[in-house]
């Protein structure tokens, strides 16, 4: 601030103003070509899968899928959403996948077989997955232990308790009405319409308090035309999905009506913004970044590195209950694969395909939503037209392949323009 002040008048008019239409995006171009693409690749990526499987199945775009497609990749999302955490500090969590098992196991034992309420189960869910994170993080970050060599003895570990649980092999179901209706039941129609008033009003003026932040302490702010055309692209986009969603979708509707936003979406995004807020506004995520980015440097500066970890295996350990906990609604259940299979490769893939490092120091919680989304495009266009597993392994294999290059080379393109 003080140096802004010594400028001269013209200097300091020149500093503040905001950038053009022609500025900006030149400046963006720059940063892409300097290995900042963000998520682009993801965006682009989604768009291409979208159309492609819009052409090939009629039935790609049609209402009821494009709501499935919600449910489908919400416990991926919810689960590669703690894995960013984790993944920021260059460090990974192979035991996500079966955590999230364990803790969809204590909460239908808690529900079906000792009859506690559906809020006692959820709480025994979470602290299990927080406990998990707790011993985690410690032997990650006390004991020196590599995370890959933790993480991947978990895997295993929580294999066994899941069996456990289940007592070898049985199916649990899930009644509660509650918890079932996380991932099965849909929103009133209106009160779809009102969250997303709340959302964009909310959005919009965050956008304007921001801006109107950065100006009163001389410092370039946000021109009002993107500001505008980040609240039009919400919008645009949520307008067209809240509408989408809102259709009837029932093929029955005269016995059963299908309408409205599934619950788990607006679930999702309060974890989205909570988890971006403390990111990007609280000291805590700026520790993440840092340790992420040079942990020497960031202990010499007086951050507490090994609390850091922990907390961040705390959080995905705790992310994963949650995609467990509506894993396990969506199937009204809980066996000896819930957690297993493809979920951890999906939930890793998710986080990457976004476009958080596996390097560290770069990602966002928006990253593992824009993956997810890929990757439950794929799994849900690809069972459309008829292939079976062995192909969805592939083509999601090579997907997360490409994203990890793309990550190598905006790292090369950075580190060769001086921005690492």
């Amino acid at each position: 601030m003080s140096k802004v002040k010594e400028l001269p008048g013209e200097a300091i008019v020149a500093a503040t103003a905001a950038p053009s239409i022609s500025n900006s995006f030149s400046a963006y171009v720059q940063r892409v070509r300097g290995g900042d693409v963000g998520a682009l690749p993801a965006q682009l990526g989604l768009i291409a899968l979208c159309t492609v499987f819009g052409f090939a199945n009629q039935n790609f775009l049609t209402p009821i899928n494009f709501a499935n497609l919600f449910t489908q990749g919400a416990a991926i999302t919810v689960i590669a959403m703690g894995l960013v955490f984790v993944l920021l500090l260059g460090e990974i969590d192979l035991s996500a996948g079966f955590a999230s098992g364990v803790c969809a196991a204590v909460l239908a034992v808690s529900l079906t077989n000792l009859g506690l309420p559906w809020y006692t189960a959820v709480l025994a869910a979470i602290l299990t997955g927080t406990i998990i994170g707790v011993v985690l993080g410690s032997l990650v970050a006390k004991l020196g232990i590599p995370s890959f060599v933790v993480t991947l003895a978990m895997f295993l570990a929580f294999q066994g308790v899941l069996l456990m649980l289940v007592k070898e092999g049985t199916n649990i179901s899930v009644r509660d009405e509650v918890i079932v209706a996380i991932a099965t039941r849909n929103l009133p129609p209106m009160l779809g319409w009102g969250l997303f008033a709340v959302c964009v009003a909310v959005f919009a003026a965050v956008q304007l308090m921001r801006a109107s932040s950065r100006a009163r302490r001389g410092l370039t702010a946000d021109p009002l035309w993107l500001i505008a055309v980040r609240v039009g692209s919400l919008v645009s986009l949520g307008g067209f999905t809240v509408y989408v969603l809102n259709l009837e979708r029932s093929r029955n509707p005269a016995l059963v009506s299908l309408t409205g936003v599934p619950i788990v979406v607006p679930i999702v995004l309060a974890l989205l913004i909570f988890w971006t807020l403390v990111l990007r506004r609280t000291s805590f995520g700026r520790h993440i970044y840092a340790v992420g980015g040079n942990a020497e440097a960031a202990r010499r500066a007086g951050i507490g590195v090994d609390r850091i970890k922990i907390s961040a295996f705390v959080i995905c350990s705790t992310m994963a209950a949650v995609g467990g906990i509506i894993a396990a609604s969506r199937a009204s259940s809980v066996d000896p694969n819930t957690g297993g299979g493809p979920v951890l490769l999906y939930a890793v893939g998710a986080a990457v395909i976004g476009g958080t490092s596996l390097f560290g120091g770069k990602g966002r919680v928006l990253d593992a939503v824009l993956g997810g989304a890929v990757v439950a495009v794929i799994e849900n266009g690809m069972g459309l037209m008829g292939y079976g597993s062995s192909v969805k392994y592939l083509v999601t294999g090579f997907v997360l392949l490409l994203a990890a290059g793309v990550d190598a080379l905006a790292r090369k393109r950075a580190a060769a323009a001086g921005l690492r």
